[in-house]
């Protein structure tokens, strides 16, 4: 029987300080955030010296475009969400190993050492602002690293050859239940007009996934004397920047526009469902489209909703996802538009048994630990 482990290996450029991860997809549960674990493996030389190694959680958030930086200016910050020591080990560290810690420590031998970080659920998630067709640079958004460095103290200054990165996401799935059925009316009175507009939108559920169509039930009733000349339907993302007063706007990533049933004149109704998949395929090259943590050669689509424990409490150096469904209807010149917005929610599914491609940096190396009865030569024992 074989079984296979994938773990995501990168080295300093001085080939001393080597990284281990079992996965770079750390779940954010509301209530909770995954501890973040792994394995550091040190050269002899950086062991008999007895170095000091120290592992950080670092969230950097960029807010302005790299190229504008000038005069001094920095449109990025970096928060240090925690910090430990991690070779010469504390006597008691009091914490727990995974089963993937405890094999590859079989497996590394003696120069290998475990770490594990945990981040508070308040921290921001991964999101990635998309940037246009000519910008150039590191695009704005919010993303993670796991750094493992070699200094005196933890606020040492790094040295690049000493010094290894590994980029990793905090992301959110799916809740198991979904929540109450969107629905929402709007009525428009007009002057000189006895009746009024109205207008019934719908959604089938609250909670829809990556890549799935969303179908929007439309009920117009026309007791007034305007008439419908045509509906439209899209689909709009929230994006929230924290950090700025005005930071709040929003995209289309899918619309459609008809005049089928129309126009509706006054005493008539028309009842419809209109669909929509919001895909990044359509939003390519958009710039400010908001999509989800960036992890180089891993496929990207738009931005998860941001699900928050308490919708007060906002880091500062958050972006904030919402998506909502928009319906206008167009009356005319004089008649003017009547239009109805639903919020959904529009995430991925818990990943289930079958097991995914994973793809790592371009500096770094996935290896698969094999433990073989038959095949000795390149097998991995976890007795």
């Amino acid at each position: 029987m074989v079984y296979n482990f994938k773990v995501f290996k990168k080295c300093s450029p001085n080939g001393k300080v080597t990284i281990y991860m079992g996965k770079r997809d750390f779940v954010d549960h509301v209530s909770g955030v995954e501890p973040i674990d792994g394995i550091v493996v040190l050269d002899d030389e950086y062991i008999r010296d007895h170095r000091k190694i120290f592992g950080q959680i670092i969230c950097s958030f960029r807010y302005g475009r790299e190229e504008d930086e000038v005069m001094g200016l920095n449109f990025q910050k970096e928060l240090y969400l925690a910090s430990e020591q991690i070779y010469p080990q504390p006597e008691k560290s009091g914490k727990e190993q995974t089963k993937l810690q405890d094999r590859l420590l079989k497996k590394l031998g003696p120069n290998a050492f475990p770490f594990t970080f945990n981040v508070s659920p308040n921290a921001p998630s991964s999101v990635t602002l998309q940037p246009g067709e000519k910008d150039q640079g590191e695009p704005c958004g919010v993303s993670y690293y796991v750094k493992i460095f070699a200094g005196e103290s933890e606020t040492d200054r790094t040295h690049r050859r000493s010094t290894v990165s590994l980029g990793i996401r905090k992301i959110q799935f799916a809740p198991t239940k979904q929540g109450q059925q969107p629905c929402t009316v709007v009525r428009k009175d007009f002057m000189l007009s006895p009746g009024e507009l109205e207008l019934e939108v719908t959604l089938d559920k609250q909670l829809y996934l990556h890549g799935e169509r969303i179908g929007v039930n439309i009920c117009i009733r026309n007791n007034s004397n305007k008439v419908v000349k045509k509906v439209k339907a899209m689909i709009q993302q929230g994006v929230d920047v924290v950090l700025f007063q005005n930071g709040s706007y929003r995209n289309t990533v899918a619309s459609i526009e008809t005049s089928e049933g129309c126009p509706i004149q006054p005493g008539s109704s028309l009842q419809k469902v209109m669909y929509l998949t919001p895909l990044l395929a359509s939003n390519k090259q958009r710039r400010g489209i908001a999509l989800d943590g960036q992890i180089k050669r891993h496929e990207q689509c738009l931005a998860s909703t941001t699900l928050l424990a308490q919708p007060d409490q906002r880091d500062a150096f958050g972006i904030i996802v919402s998506y909502a469904v928009k319906v206008k209807l167009f009356l005319g010149a004089l008649g003017g538009e009547l239009a109805a917005e639903l919020p959904f929610v529009l995430m991925h599914p818990k990943p289930g048994s079958k097991a995914k491609i994973i793809h790592a940096d371009s500096q770094a190396d996935v290896e698969t630990f094999r433990q073989d009865t038959i095949d000795q030569q390149q097998s991995v024992d976890f007795d």
